[in-house]
């Protein structure tokens, strides 16, 4: 982001007001990420009781009341074209509802030239029974990730997400817990400041895997902050839009509390395709590996021999560390990086160990 652009933007405030209008103050292509949780404009049919008789917290407040569904469909249009004029090229939004309204926003998603890249399913591991018994237990909301376009390249910390899931593919179906205990946010007199706070859970991991620090993520409905919360401990920046100025009050009460973490503690795990590309012939330029060297695979029965360009060679061949390493086992590809090793101390050490100095040099 230039700098010229980043000093029109309101970095780290909450805006009071409708937020399609205020939206329409924020210069065009300025923000990395949206994440929107808009009124689910719920259908609801008179007051819930629990069996004990003692009424149901519902979410019941004029905010969520937009109206039929055209009133609803005219709301969500504007709010969704604000979000994609002032989101980058590469930005992305997230979105989240429940049955109510999401189909609804998905389509207009669609309809405006939003890409989804996912429906994400937050499957609620605590959720509110159903009192009536009249339908299944609602244990789920959906979450849309889309980009701007279908040619944006949209940020992705695929390897961070694969580290949070310890070592194993983040899938679309996340178990977590809804907002409850000390991170529920109260009013003085002890109810919930906010009937649908979600839970700093969530929004780490959607800012963990589609943001990078230093980003500005928009929230057009901020409520008590929870994004924003979470922005400033992952050493994000946010902008927050709310019309409900208690609610805005509370926000800024508590993002002000926060204390980020250190930029050092903010890195995560990349991937290996986000990493500079180091051709193996800058390894033999360096010196790391030299004309004439063998290299081995793990097991050292198969051989090739370093030549001066880069190329290696084994019997019948010469090419890439990625060619004649598929050559020698009669296979249609190799990642000849972590095929071949060269023998360093008496054992056998992956040549991709001698990228990683190259690449952290690059760094230093």
């Amino acid at each position: 982001m230039s700098g010229a652009i980043k000093d029109q933007l309101p970095i780290d405030q909450i805006l009071q007001g409708d937020c399609a209008e205020v939206m329409k103050s924020l210069p065009d292509e300025s923000v990395d990420l949206v994440f929107a949780d808009p009124p689910y404009n719920l259908q609801l049919g008179g007051d819930l009781h629990r069996p004990d008789n003692s009424k149901v917290d519902a979410v019941d407040n004029d905010w969520d009341q937009i109206g039929d569904f055209d009133a609803y469909d005219l709301f969500s249009c504007a709010w969704l074209e604000e979000a994609r004029r002032v989101l980058k090229p590469n930005g992305a939004l997230w979105t989240i509802g429940s049955y109510h309204n999401i189909f609804r926003v998905g389509s207009f998603l669609q309809d405006m030239g939003f890409w989804i890249l996912n429906d994400v399913i937050w499957r609620k591991s605590n959720p509110m029974p159903n009192f009536k018994g009249t339908r299944f237990t609602n244990a789920h909301e959906t979450l849309i990730w889309a980009s701007k376009t279908k040619d944006a390249k949209p940020t992705f910390n695929y390897a961070a997400m694969k580290a949070l899931n310890d070592g194993v593919q983040m899938r679309s179906d996340w178990t977590l817990p809804i907002c409850a205990g000390g991170e529920r946010l109260k009013t003085a007199e002890g109810k919930k400041a906010h009937p649908t706070q979600k839970p700093e859970s969530l929004l780490h991991r959607v800012l963990l895997a589609t943001s990078n620090p230093g980003d500005v993520v928009l929230d057009p409905f901020f409520g008590t902050g929870t994004t924003g919360a979470v922005a400033r401990k992952l050493g994000r920046h946010f902008i927050g839009i709310e019309a409900d100025p208690t609610y805005a009050a509370t926000a800024q009460k508590r993002i002000d509390a926060i204390n980020p973490a250190d930029k050092a503690a903010l890195s995560v795990t990349q991937s290996k395709r986000a990493l500079p590309r180091v051709a193996f012939g800058s390894l033999v330029e360096s010196g790391l590996v030299k004309p004439g060297d063998t290299l081995y695979c793990s097991q050292g029965r198969r051989t090739a021999q370093v030549r001066a360009d880069g190329t290696i060679t084994a019997p019948g061949i010469a090419g890439s560390i990625h060619q004649v390493g598929a050559h020698v086992q009669n296979a249609p590809s190799c990642n000849g990086w972590t095929f071949w090793h060269i023998r360093q101390a008496g054992t056998l050490a992956p040549i991709d160990v001698l990228r990683a100095r190259v690449r952290a040099e690059m760094d230093a």
